[in-house]
């Protein structure tokens, strides 16, 4: 085996998608999250009362300030209630914990929660609140880097009136140098938040894929509704349903990780102190700024592992404060064949604004989009699959979807490891494929596809 596959073995892991990386040991670096990981979890964390209507929960809802914040720096938590009352805020940081799932860092209040408006619609459609903090939070220095849940709970005036909850999200970064750098997909979150009632990226009266509209981060994230229904993840925007598992998983067994959202991927520098960059859930929502530093963090020699589907899609740059974006059009990875098939389903006016991303993943969306299948080995023989058992043809029944990578790109040594087909609708059928390549210094490039 050349150093280079032994120092991706030895930091980067994805059991999720049944590659051999996933036998990854842990580096010296891991005392951190393996420490933190050791202390008391909470066992009451999780929402129990919801009480959402429409896909806001005007009962109690907030949102914070930042998507991410260092130890040592202010967050603000803006928060609605209504009608008027007192209310409690619970921080909890995500991970392992022997299992529960979370610590508690701190709880605030009781403290007054008044009615907040909702805000006006501008011409891209845009909703941004300018409610005044409920509180404000100096983040301590002694606060790992993680996903940081704060969980809303009204506090009744008397015992026959019901209590509500709902949650608030932010990420803890830091600078240290770590073997992963987890990249959260928060504009992807953003982008199908349809608070307060219908005002996501996809419901522009032109079209799902209508460019020019806005979403900001300064609003509640609403009710997941896309697939399924999750009222008890009100709040966490898709945090909980697409990344949370890899969290908990990879801080059960001591990986060292570290956090961030997508706006601190604007330059290479936050993905070059790290070893590994990963990609999460359903990251399709990117800056151009973001693609361009993580070319330049591969030509660098930083392994990527493309734990998702449907990524690098849509082109949709930040505001000046970072706080909103806009679809402007998508990267260049479709062919017009799929763009013309496309349009008659979901807009008119999509335009080429990025790059091809299939450079930096080794795959593309393809069209049709979504669809469900069984992620099958292909090669078995590759390294990756070292010690896993696995033959040509054996299957993880349904880990593919709900949207997916395909096309592989015309790389030198790229190779596909596992392809197959999703079926959309249970009748439309598509073509994913997981493939690797390796960078300019012997980096990996991983792509699980989904």
């Amino acid at each position: 085996m050349s150093p280079s596959r032994r120092d991706f073995l030895k930091t980067s892991a994805t059991a999720l998608t049944a590659a051999n990386i996933a036998k990854a040991v842990p580096s010296k670096q891991e005392d951190l999250i393996k420490k933190e990981n050791s202390r008391e979890g909470a066992r009451n964390w999780q929402l129990t009362r919801v009480r959402p209507t429409g896909f806001n929960t005007p009962s109690i809802e907030g949102y914070c300030s930042r998507q991410s914040v260092q130890g040592g720096e202010n967050i603000d938590v803006m928060v609605s209630t209504d009608p008027a009352t007192h209310f409690m805020l619970e921080i909890f940081r995500m991970g392992y914990y022997g299992g529960r799932g979370a610590r508690l860092m701190k709880t605030l209040g009781p403290l007054n929660g008044q009615p907040q408006p909702k805000p006006p619609t501008d011409n891209k459609r845009l909703r941004r609140c300018k409610w005044e903090p409920a509180v404000s939070l100096k983040i301590p220095v002694d606060w790992p880097s993680g996903v940081y849940l704060g969980r809303l709970t009204t506090v009744p005036d008397r015992k026959s009136t019901p209590y509500w909850q709902s949650y608030v999200i932010f990420i803890v970064r830091d600078n240290r140098p770590a073997d992963f750098l987890f990249q959260c997909s928060d504009n992807t979150w953003q982008a199908y938040n349809k608070w307060p009632d219908s005002h996501s990226l996809y419901t522009d009266p032109r079209g799902a894929h209508a460019v020019d509209v806005s979403v900001s981060f300064d609003r509640p994230y609403a009710k997941y509704s896309q697939i399924f229904e999750r009222p008890l993840s009100i709040g966490s925007g898709e945090f909980l349903l697409w990344e949370y598992p890899l969290a908990y998983w990879m801080e059960k067994h001591g990986f060292d990780v570290t956090y961030c959202s997508n706006s601190d991927c604007l330059d290479s520098t936050q993905i070059t102190r790290c070893k590994t960059f990963l990609s999460v859930g359903h990251d399709e929502y990117w800056d151009v700024r973001q693609y361009h530093a993580v070319k330049k963090a591969i030509a660098e020699g930083t392994h990527v592992m493309w734990l998702c589907g449907n990524s690098v899609f849509a082109v949709s740059p930040f505001s000046p404060d970072k706080r909103v974006i806009t679809r402007d059009g998508i990267f260049s990875g479709l062919t017009d064949k799929e763009i013309n098939a496309a349009i008659g389903v979901f807009t008119k006016d999509w335009r080429r604004r990025g790059p091809d991303e299939s450079d930096i993943i080794g795959a593309r969306s393809i069209v049709p989009f979504n669809g469900g299948g069984d992620w099958t080995c292909t090669k078995s023989n590759h390294w990756i699959f070292q010690g896993t058992g696995m033959k040509k043809g054996d299957a993880i029944p349904g880990l593919v979807g709900w949207e997916h990578h395909g096309a592989p790109a015309k790389k030198p040594g790229l190779e596909v490891v596992a392809e197959g087909t999703v079926w959309r609708g249970g009748s439309t059928p598509a073509h994913w494929t997981s493939t690797i390549f390796t960078g300019p210094k012997k980096n990996l490039i991983f792509n699980a596809a989904t």
